[in-house]
C-alpha cells in the first residue's frame, strides 16, 4: 500500500478513501447467503408426509432422508414437558402440571401445554433475558465508579412486557431505535429507547469529544449485531477484512445516532386527558409559588456559579467554549458537548443536601423558610411523574459524521450522511424530519430499514436466535455473526421459511415459538443413536434433540421453586441478594457508588433471578459461575461451560444449603408419609417422576450412611451442627431429617435437575 502511494503521488490516507470510494463488491460477495433477498421456499415432499404436518419437520427430514437416516421417536411426556417447561419459563413443571399432562390423552394436549406456557408471565421473564443479554442491559454504568442507573430497570420491565404482550417484532425495533420519534407521548416507546442507553460511561471523564466518540461507537457495534448479525465494529478503523462492510458504512450508520443522547427524566402520561390535567396543574402550582421559587433560585445562584467554575476547568478549551457561550449561538455539535457536560456544571431546580450545604448564614436560614413556605403548597403540586433513563435528539440539526480513519478523532477524513450497508442499498438514507417532534428524523428512517421485509438480514436474524434459545444452537450456530466467518446454516431453507413466516404472520414471536414447540423435531428425544451418530456426529442434520444444561437463571430460579421459596413478584428496581462473605471487600458500601446494598425486604432475596441488579464490576457470583452474559457488550450466545468451581460452588454455597434445607423441610412436613414415600416425593418435587427401585435403595442407603454422622455432629458445639430442614414438625428424627438435607442438596446438585433433557 505505501509502495502504491509512492507510485501514485499521493498520501496513505488519500489512497484508503480513494479505495473507499471506488470500491466494487465480488459476485461472490453479492451472492453471499445473508445477502440474499429471502425467498419462501416451497415445502419439501418427504418419504413419510405423515410425519411432516408440520412445514418445519418437512425441510428437517428432508436432509435426513437425502442420508438416510432416521429421526428419533417422540420423547416420553414427562421428559417433553419438563423440556418445554423450564425452556419456555425457565422453572420446572409442577406436581399438578404434570399430572394434568399425563392424564390428558386427547389428541390437542400437547397444544394446550404450548398455548398455556405461551400465556404464562413466566414466559415474558425467561425469553426477555435472552433479549437483555443481546442488548447488553445493566444497572451500572461500569468503569472505576460504577455509578448505579436508578431508573434503567423499566426498560427491563419494557422487555419482558414485550414479550409477553406478544409485541410484534418490527414494532419492537422501532420503540428501541426512535420510539422517540415514531410515537411521541408514548412512555413506553420512550423507555424502549433505553436499548441505545446500555453503553459503558465514565461519568467524570475529562475528554468529552473521546467520550461521546465511544458512545456512539458503542451505539454503532450493538445495532449492527442486535439487529443485522453483522460485526459491524470491525469496520471502525478499515473495511472489514472479511465482509462487505465498508468503514464508510460503518460511519453512515452511526450518522444515523450522531445527534442522540442520554434524555434521562420524567416520562409523560400516555392517556391525553391525564398529561392535561398534569400540565394544568403544574402550571396552577407554579404560578402560585413564582416568587418564592425565584428567591430560592437566587439565593442558590452563587452555589450553581462555583459549580460551574470548578468543573468546567476538568474540559477541553473546545467543551469550556460551549458551555459558556451564548445557547443561541451553539451548533449541534456545541450543544451535544454542552449536555454531555451538563450533570457535571449543573444542579436541579431544588438542589439536594449536599449541595445545600454550601449556603451559610442568612441565606441558608432564609432558604430553609422559603422551603417550608413552598413546602405549604404540596396539595396542590401533582404528583412526580415516574423518571426513565433512555435516549433522545437534541433537535432537529446533527453535527456532521466524518469517516474517522483508523477510528481516531485526530484523523477526521470526508463528511458522509447517514446510510445503509452499501452492498444492499448503496444510496444514502431518506430522511424525513418527524412533526410536532424537536428531532432529526433519522433514527426513523433506520428503524424502517431495520423493519423493511426486503431487508434480508433483521428478520432471518431473530428467527435464529429464537431457533437457537430453543435447541441449544442456531441454524447459523453463531447469532451475532452471519457473515463469512461466522457459520453456515445447516438449513438455509428452512430458515427462510421461518423468516417468511414469521413477517407474514405480523412478526408474531409467540407464533414462531408455537411453530416451533408442535414440531417433531422439538418433540424428539435426545437417545443416542449409533447409525446416526457416525453419518452426523455432531447432529447437524437436527435427528436428536440435543441435551443442554440450563442457563444460569434457570439455575438458580429452578432451585428456589423447588424448595418453595421462589417469590414471583414481578418488575420494579433490581434486587440484591446477599453475596459470599469477602465478595465486598474493597468495594464501597453504597450501591450508588459501586457497591452491594442489603435486603430491607427478605422477601426480595428470592426473587426471580431476571431482577437481580446488574452491577457491571461486580456480577452476581453464583450467576457468573454458570455464564451469565459479560454485560459490557452485546452478547449473541452464552458459552456452555462445565467447571470444577460449579460443582464445589453447588456443594458449598451457603445459599444452595439453605434452600436444600427448605426443600427437605417441604417434604418431610408432608405428613403421613412413609420413609419411602419421602423419597418418591423428593424426587417428583425435584424431577418430576417417581424414584426407582434402584434409586428408593441407594437414597436409603445413603441416608443410613449419613445418619450416624449427623448424630454424632448434633452432640457436639454449636459449630458442628449440621443444617437442618427448615420448620421440620415434632417426632421426626433430627439426625435423619439433618440426613435428608444432603439427600435433597445432592438432587438439586444433579445432571437431571441442571439439564434440559
Amino acid at each position: 500500500m505505501r509502495y502504491l502511494s509512492a507510485l501514485l503521488g499521493v498520501s496513505l490516507s488519500a489512497w484508503v478513501l480513494f479505495a473507499a470510494e471506488t470500491h466494487t463488491f465480488s459476485p461472490a460477495q453479492k451472492n453471499f447467503w445473508a445477502f440474499r433477498p429471502i425467498a419462501k421456499p416451497a415445502v419439501p415432499a418427504v418419504k413419510n408426509p405423515k410425519a411432516a404436518a408440520n412445514p418445519i419437520d418437512a425441510f428437517i427430514l428432508a436432509r435426513l432422508d437425502a442420508k438416510n437416516l432416521q429421526p428419533n421417536a417422540r420423547a416420553d411426556k414427562l421428559t417433553l414437558l419438563r423440556r418445554a417447561t423450564v425452556d419456555m419459563t425457565g422453572l420446572p413443571p409442577t406436581p399438578d402440571e404434570i399430572q394434568q399432562f399425563l392424564n390428558d390423552h386427547s389428541s390437542n394436549a400437547w397444544d394446550k401445554v404450548v398455548d398455556r406456557l405461551l400465556a404464562s408471565p413466566a414466559y415474558g421473564e425467561r425469553w426477555g433475558r435472552h433479549w437483555l443479554d443481546v442488548a447488553r442491559y445493566a444497572d451500572s454504568n461500569g468503569f472505576k465508579a460504577d455509578e448505579t442507573r436508578p431508573n434503567i430497570w423499566r426498560y427491563r420491565d419494557y422487555v419482558i412486557k414485550a414479550f409477553n404482550d406478544d409485541k410484534p417484532y418490527d414494532r419492537f425495533v422501532k420503540e428501541q431505535i426512535a420510539g422517540d420519534e415514531l410515537y411521541p407521548n408514548d412512555p413506553e416507546a420512550l423507555v424502549a429507547m433505553g436499548f441505545n442507553r446500555h453503553w459503558i460511561d465514565e461519568t467524570n471523564a475529562a475528554a468529552l469529544y473521546t467520550r461521546r466518540q465511544e458512545t456512539l461507537d458503542d451505539m454503532t457495534t450493538v445495532t449492527g449485531v442486535a439487529f443485522l448479525g453483522l460485526t459491524f465494529g470491525c469496520a471502525r478503523c478499515h473495511d472489514h477484512k472479511f465482509d462487505p462492510i465498508l468503514t464508510k458504512d460503518y460511519y453512515r450508520l452511526q450518522a444515523f445516532f450522531a445527534n442522540t443522547s442520554f434524555g434521562d427524566g420524567p416520562l409523560p402520561l400516555k392517556d391525553p386527558a391525564e398529561r392535561q390535567k398534569y400540565q394544568e396543574q403544574k402550571a396552577a402550582w407554579e404560578e402560585k409559588t413564582k416568587d418564592i421559587r425565584a428567591e430560592m433560585a437566587k439565593l442558590v445562584q452563587p452555589l450553581r456559579a462555583s459549580k460551574i467554575e470548578s468543573g468546567i476547568k476538568t474540559f477541553e478549551a473546545d467543551v469550556q467554549q460551549a458551555i459558556l457561550m451564548d445557547p443561541a449561538q451553539r451548533n449541534p455539535m456545541q450543544a451535544m458537548m454542552y449536555h454531555t457536560a451538563e450533570p457535571r456544571i449543573t444542579f436541579d431546580e431544588e438542589p439536594d443536601a449536599r449541595t445545600l450545604r454550601g449556603l451559610k448564614g442568612e441565606n441558608g436560614k432564609r432558604y430553609q423558610e422559603l422551603k417550608k413556605q413552598l413546602a405549604a403548597f404540596d396539595s396542590i403540586r401533582p404528583a412526580p411523574l415516574p423518571e426513565g433513563q433512555f435516549m433522545i435528539d437534541l433537535g432537529p440539526n446533527a453535527p456532521p459524521t466524518y469517516i474517522l480513519h483508523g477510528g481516531s478523532l485526530d484523523a477526521r477524513g470526508d463528511e458522509v450522511q447517514p446510510g445503509f450497508l452499501s452492498i444492499l442499498d448503496p444510496a444514502d438514507a431518506k430522511i424525513t424530519p418527524p412533526a410536532g417532534v424537536n428531532s432529526t428524523g433519522r433514527r426513523s428512517a433506520l428503524a424502517a430499514w431495520l423493519t423493511d421485509p426486503k431487508n434480508p438480514l433483521p428478520a432471518r436474524v431473530m428467527v435464529n436466535r429464537i431457533w437457537h434459545y430453543h435447541f441449544g444452537r442456531g441454524i447459523v450456530a453463531t447469532p451475532g455473526d452471519f457473515g463469512l466467518m461466522g457459520a453456515r446454516p445447516t438449513h438455509p431453507e428452512l430458515l427462510d421459511y421461518l423468516a417468511s413466516y414469521f413477517v407474514e404472520n405480523g412478526w408474531s414471536m409467540k407464533k414462531l415459538h408455537r411453530l416451533i414447540l408442535t414440531s417433531n423435531v422439538y418433540q424428539q428425544s435426545s437417545a443416542f443413536n449409533e447409525v446416526a451418530a457416525e453419518a452426523d456426529p455432531d447432529d447437524n442434520l437436527m435427528w436428536r434433540y440435543q441435551r443442554h444444561r440450563m442457563e444460569a437463571e434457570a439455575v438458580r430460579d429452578s432451585m428456589l421453586d423447588v424448595s418453595g421459596l421462589l417469590n414471583p413478584k414481578m418488575g420494579g428496581p433490581g434486587v440484591f441478594p446477599p453475596l459470599p462473605p469477602g465478595v465486598v471487600t474493597g468495594l464501597s458500601a453504597t450501591a450508588a457508588a459501586g457497591g452491594w446494598r442489603q435486603e430491607k425486604d427478605p422477601s426480595n432475596i428470592n426473587r426471580r433471578s431476571v431482577y437481580i441488579f446488574v452491577r457491571r464490576n461486580l456480577r452476581y457470583p453464583m450467576l457468573q459461575e454458570f455464564d451469565s452474559a459479560n454485560t459490557f457488550e452485546s452478547c449473541d450466545f452464552r458459552k456452555n461451560t462445565v467447571t470444577a468451581p460449579q460443582s464445589l460452588d453447588l456443594l458449598n454455597n451457603d445459599l444452595i444449603i439453605d434452600w436444600a434445607q427448605n426443600f427437605a423441610g417441604r417434604v418431610l412436613n408432608d405428613s403421613g408419609l412413609t420413609p419411602e414415600a419421602q423419597v418418591d416425593r423428593a424426587f417428583r418435587l425435584a424431577y418430576g417422576r417417581a424414584a426407582t427401585p434402584e434409586e428408593q435403595k441407594m437414597a436409603a442407603d445413603f441416608l443410613a450412611r449419613q445418619m450416624p454422622m449427623m448424630q454424632e455432629r448434633l452432640a457436639g458445639g454449636d459449630q458442628a451442627k449440621p443444617p437442618m430442614p427448615a420448620n421440620v414438625p415434632p417426632g421426626i428424627n433430627p439426625a435423619r431429617a439433618a440426613a435428608f438435607v444432603d439427600l435433597s442438596q445432592m438432587l438439586l446438585d444433579s445432571n437431571e435437575f441442571l439439564y434440559i433433557n
